[in-house]
């Protein structure tokens, strides 16, 4: 099998496409994060705007990442562009970035393949989203000078009982602590254009009320359940677009045997709303750890 290359196409755009000058961003925004590396952090929770917009917010989750032991990457990012009500595995065989490429370990792809359920993204449809390749240069930076592979997953439109069937395929490699697993997810998107102006005057300002949103669903994330989050998207309808993504991470952690806890480090708004004309997006960092007080 040849080489099948995923170009880093919202590089130039999304984020600076050249290489000292990314380098040295990813770098700043690591350092100024201040977090101590750890090899219990097993996955992380982040952003993916643009790095002018979210690219901050995102090193206190990949500033965590000790990458001594890990030596395989499981992407999993929402679909923005294409429909689909399964999970897409890549077709290629690199995730090219400006600073460094990363290999698709197609050995895990085609065990992912072999159980039926997933179907396979045109390299056009990998390209166009954005969600995992946000990612890719803070891999690339952490996971510097390490072997590492990727296995991304795009995770489309998943009912409920399919989301708990792929974390139930997928449980299985979070019990291998050389795996790691970076969960693609902005949080709020709040204002006309984004069609969702929830608003609860109880909390003063515009962006109070989002912020305790946000958080109300952040809180439910880190007890691990499932359906609590599940319950908590039905009444609020909170427009976190890696909702699926987080709810099939959620039932990988309930399946495994490893106990692991998501605990968020950081929350920021991309602007303060105070009118109902305003607009903003909201980015929320975590880590998920092994949990050694819980662990029979």
């Amino acid at each position: 099998m040849g080489t099948k290359v995923r170009r880093p196409s919202h590089a130039g755009s999304w984020y600076t496409d050249n290489p000292k000058q990314l380098s040295e961003e990813l770098d700043g925004w690591l350092q100024s994060c201040g977090l101590a590396k750890s090899p219990e952090v097993r996955g992380v929770i982040a952003p993916h705007a643009g790095y002018s917009y979210s690219g901050r917010a995102a090193a206190y989750a990949f500033g965590n990442i000790d990458p001594s032991n890990i030596t395989r990457v499981f992407l999993l990012g929402p679909s923005h562009h294409y429909y689909t009500p399964k999970c897409a595995l890549s077709t290629a065989t690199v995730y090219k970035t400006p600073i460094g490429d990363l290999p698709i370990d197609l050995e895990v792809t085609e065990e992912l393949k072999a159980t039926g359920k997933f179907e396979l993204m045109d390299i056009r449809v990998d390209e166009a989203e954005h969600s995992m390749e946000m990612h890719l240069p803070y891999l690339a930076k952490v996971f510097e000078g390490h072997q590492v592979k990727i296995v991304p997953i795009l995770v489309g439109a998943v009912s409920a009982e399919n989301e708990a069937m792929y974390g139930q395929i997928l449980a299985k490699y979070v019990d291998d602590p050389n795996n790691f697993f970076s969960i693609s997810s902005d949080f709020c998107h709040w204002g006309s254009r984004f069609n969702y102006m929830h608003y609860d005057k109880k909390h003063g300002p515009i962006y109070k009320s989002i912020e305790a949103l946000d958080k109300m669903g952040m809180d439910i994330i880190e007890t691990g359940d499932p359906d609590s989050f599940k319950e908590y998207l039905l009444e609020y309808d909170n427009t976190i677009c890696g909702r699926h993504p987080i709810s099939v991470f959620l039932h990988m952690l309930r399946n495994s045997s490893t106990k692991i806890k998501i605990k968020f480090l950081r929350y920021e708004q991309s602007s303060q709303c105070k009118s109902t004309r305003d607009s903003s997006v909201s980015y929320a960092s975590a880590a998920a750890k092994t949990d050694e007080s819980s662990s029979s």
